[in-house]
């Protein structure tokens, strides 16, 4: 069953204006074209969209996020404010609910967006009616909650650093375990019996350039949410060869490496 979706018209919110749209996610509740969101954050709506596509097993569709090209009719791109070359040439059109949005803002973790984000909350998002109704404190909770668990992936971070700095393997594999606690709450210990490679050094044993292994992890999806690691990988941190500065680093197992070869040899 197709969302029901309504453009309501130019939204004006303080300094801030963007589309504003209902429906998709509920009757009467609201939701934000990504580029809108891309504007509001001064970032470019590649960049969100990479950012959503990398992660995008964190959002729930239906719930969390909308692709309009999906559900809407190509000749309705003037509705949602896009012209026909921007709207034939995008791959995917989000939309967010502010549930969706929240969970970008994570993503994001930057500090000077929660300012918008209360803004947006007070004023346009659903939880308004919580404010006519005398009950701002669930606007604060909910905020609260999601800061927390921002700060909550940053002590996960600093840890994860520390344990990748250290000779001792115990005390890695400790540090490890904290890290883990952080992000999920349970105490577990990483097993790390993974051979690593840098894009390099997988580069150089598949023939082709670290640029392009790094395109292709990127196309492919496979890197981890920072710290972290999966089945493809695991972040690092190294010195820039450009300064003293430390810069995340993926490192690739087995299954990365195959898993660019097959991409390799579809292409």
């Amino acid at each position: 069953m197709t969302p029901q979706l309504s453009v309501i018209g130019q939204q004006h919110i303080g300094k801030i204006k963007f589309t504003g749209i209902e429906g998709g996610f509920g009757r009467d509740k609201k939701a934000m074209l990504v580029k809108d969101i891309a504007m509001i954050h001064g970032r470019s709506v590649r960049e969100i969209n990479e950012l959503i596509n990398r992660n995008i097993k964190r959002f729930k569709r239906a719930i969390d996020l909308l692709d309009l090209k999906q559900i809407v009719q190509n000749d309705l791109f003037s509705d949602y404010g896009f012209t026909k070359a921007q709207w034939g040439n995008a791959k995917h059109i989000y939309l967010l609910s502010e549930r969706g949005y929240a969970k970008l803002l994570k993503i994001l973790d930057d500090d000077n967006a929660w300012d918008i984000y209360d803004e947006l909350v007070d004023n346009y998002f659903n939880m308004r009616i919580a404010i006519k109704h005398n009950h701002p404190s669930l606007v604060q909770q909910r905020r609260l909650s999601i800061m927390e668990d921002n700060a909550s992936t940053r002590r996960a971070a600093i840890l994860y650093k520390i344990a990748m700095q250290t000779e001792s393997d115990s005390s890695k594999q400790h540090l490890l375990a904290l890290a883990a606690e952080e992000l999920t709450g349970e105490m577990t210990i990483p097993v790390m019996k993974n051979k690593e490679y840098s894009a390099t050094e997988v580069g150089q044993r598949l023939g082709i350039t670290s640029n392009r292994v790094g395109r292709i992890a990127n196309k492919l999806g496979i890197k981890a949410v920072q710290p972290g690691q999966n089945e493809y990988g695991r972040w690092s941190n190294s010195k820039s060869q450009y300064s003293d500065k430390e810069v995340p680093q993926w490192l690739y197992f087995e299954e990365g490496i195959k898993a660019i070869q097959q991409e390799i040899e579809r292409s």
